[in-house]
């Protein structure tokens, strides 16, 4: 078979494509920069994954995930984790009712189609543990009582890397929950300079108030479907698994990744391939978001920390010793 025949387009990706562009600029007109950052918020969104965002204080991460829910015509709520807060605040609670003289179940704003979990790394482990279900299972258990939660269900998290004072360490199966790792950088000079003229220039109090919705629920759920089914050849499969295994032997990590993580690549892969054009995925596809994918996911050995390397440098070091699929 002919290459050309091979990749003909088998998915219509119009609607998917106009709706991407549309959200790349919204988001763009009030975030400069981070263009990496917003087409990751897209990918997380398409490929049905939560996000954790990682960065400095400043450096938009609350407002882009509040950017990104008002792109979507879904109910929203924001949760501040604080060291006090308990998972009851998160998942809801039992009110008696004097009326029929019984408990009813108020539901918490867990129960809700986009979730801001801002500074997620200020509550202890007992709160933290309360997304564990939803976030993987899509459904919380309170007093033996099972609640489903409404489809699109998508988790925000933002957490300050630096900052040690009243915060907790998130467990590695709540990192594994997360599809990608997003890590917001500090603005260049010409950005920052654009961001002060902006604000300088701005008319509206609320700058979220310019953001009108670009998709409702039925239409991401409908776009989600479209992309599960893109094709991905057994090749690129065992490429995005063999980065995964590779994590497990190398002697710079203390813990590599999970199956999970291979999934998470190839979900992840698929959403930046559709957001290009393309209904199947390439191998540079399963590279750009590989160090997304597995950066939280992998801990590196103490002597390796002490050199000063992260987890994107034996990520990408991983990649680069694995031959590339052709």
């Amino acid at each position: 078979m002919e290459q050309d025949e091979m990749f003909n387009q088998r998915t219509d990706l119009t609607q998917l494509n106009i709706a991407v562009e549309q959200i790349r600029q919204s988001l763009g007109s009030i975030i400069v920069g981070q263009k990496d950052t917003i087409d990751l918020l897209i990918a997380g969104l398409l490929a049905d994954g939560h996000l954790l965002i990682e960065g400095v204080p400043g450096v938009a991460k609350t407002l882009s995930a509040k950017l990104m829910a008002r792109s979507i015509s879904a109910t929203f709520s924001r949760i501040q984790f604080t060291p006090d807060l308990m998972p009851s605040d998160v998942l809801g609670t039992a009110v008696f009712s004097p009326k029929t003289a019984e408990f009813q179940f108020r539901q918490g704003p867990i129960f809700g189609n986009i979730i801001l979990v801002d500074e997620i790394n200020r509550a202890p482990a007992k709160t933290q543990s309360a997304l564990f279900e939803a976030m993987e299972e899509r459904q919380i258990t309170v007093d033996g009582h099972t609640y489903k939660l409404e489809e699109p269900f998508m988790v925000l998290a933002t957490q300050n890397p630096i900052e040690q004072e009243g915060t907790y360490r998130l467990p590695e199966a709540q990192l594994d929950r997360f599809l990608f790792k997003i890590e917001v950088k500090y603005p260049t000079l010409e950005e920052e300079i654009e961001i002060l003229t902006n604000q300088h220039q701005q008319k509206t109090e609320d700058q979220l108030l310019e953001i009108k919705p670009i998709l409702s629920v039925a239409q991401i759920i409908s776009l989600r479907a479209t992309i599960k089914a893109l094709f991905v050849e057994a090749k690129l499969l065992a490429y995005a698994a063999q980065i995964t295994h590779e994590t497990r032997n190398n002697k710079s990590l203390y813990l590599g990744a999970s199956p999970r993580a291979s999934l998470a690549m190839v979900n992840g892969a698929k959403a930046i391939a559709a957001m290009a054009g393309r209904d199947f995925v390439t191998p540079d596809d399963i590279v750009k978001v590989a160090a997304p994918v597995l950066a939280h996911r992998i801990m590196l050995s103490p002597e390796k920390e002490m050199e000063g390397l992260t987890a994107a440098d034996i990520v990408a070091q991983i990649i680069k010793k694995i031959e590339v699929p052709r």
